[in-house]
């Protein structure tokens, strides 16, 4: 006797996949599952850069609708992503995935004017500075150039690095180019190089944060045992180094 049509026996399994296999399916097939598959299986991406971003942003701002929106970020990578052209997925993602939580955060508006007109304002200083003097700025240096007391330069860069989001994170989204293929990851990995090269030109106290935190993975708080100063220090001297990045990588027109 045939088993009536509900009966689960007679329907379909759900297709298994390998990760070359769900590529095929959906690049050669357009096959919904395996897109599925492929979310579910890069799921991990959006969580990391998700983290990395949503690092010291104020409470207000949900983790989970940075996870969302990158979400979007990835399935607009997974529709493009082109396997034939040797570019590791991985690569050619999280760009896209820290892009659109960029651009979640940018509607969301959520850093006052005054503060983004002050980071402005003191990368404006550096880039001048360091164009006169031929050198990196002291505090001292920006602070006369800003025309207010050092003082008030540390509680702008405090202000600045509660503002930032995943700061040389932010740098590279901001000055990379948005495009599409293998040039989107040349460009990238240019500008990453490029920005590995400035960083080793920062003055020692900058450079030695930078590589403390993105490097070796230490947080601010231990950062300041090692330095000997406060975690409200190293967050204002992490501050001032992202702004020379920025002001020398748009010299070098990233």
């Amino acid at each position: 006797m045939c088993a009536p049509p509900d009966d689960p026996t007679t329907q379909e399994r759900p297709r298994r996949y390998t990760l070359n296999s769900a590529w095929s399916h959906w690049t050669g097939e357009g096959e919904p599952r395996a897109r599925e598959w492929l979310v579910v299986n890069y799921s991990g991406l959006v969580k990391f850069v998700a983290g990395r971003l949503g690092a010291g942003l104020p409470k207000s701002v949900d983790t989970g609708d940075l996870v969302s929106a990158g979400v979007f970020g990835l399935m607009d990578a997974i529709d493009k992503f082109d396997p034939n052209h040797g570019v590791k997925f991985e690569t050619y993602a999280v760009p896209r995935i820290r892009g659109a939580i960029l651009d979640s955060l940018r509607a969301l508006d959520w850093v006052p004017r005054s503060v983004r007109a002050r980071a402005r304002s003191v990368q404006d200083a550096i880039s001048h500075l360091e164009h006169t003097l031929g050198r990196a700025p002291t505090e001292d240096e920006i602070a006369g150039r800003l025309g207010v007391a050092v003082e008030e330069l540390h509680k702008w860069l405090s202000e600045i690095a509660a503002g930032n989001v995943g700061p040389l994170d932010h740098v590279v989204a901001d000055s990379a180019p948005r495009t599409d293929g293998a040039d989107s990851a040349l460009d990238e990995r240019t500008l990453r190089d490029h920005m590995r090269s400035e960083i080793k030109n920062l003055p020692e106290r900058e450079r030695t944060v930078l590589v403390l935190y993105y490097e070796e993975n230490l947080t601010l708080s231990e950062i300041g045992e090692v330095l000997g100063v406060s975690e409200s220090r190293v967050s204002q001297i992490h501050s001032k180094a992202v702004l020379q990045l920025r002001s020398r990588l748009a010299a070098a027109d990233f």
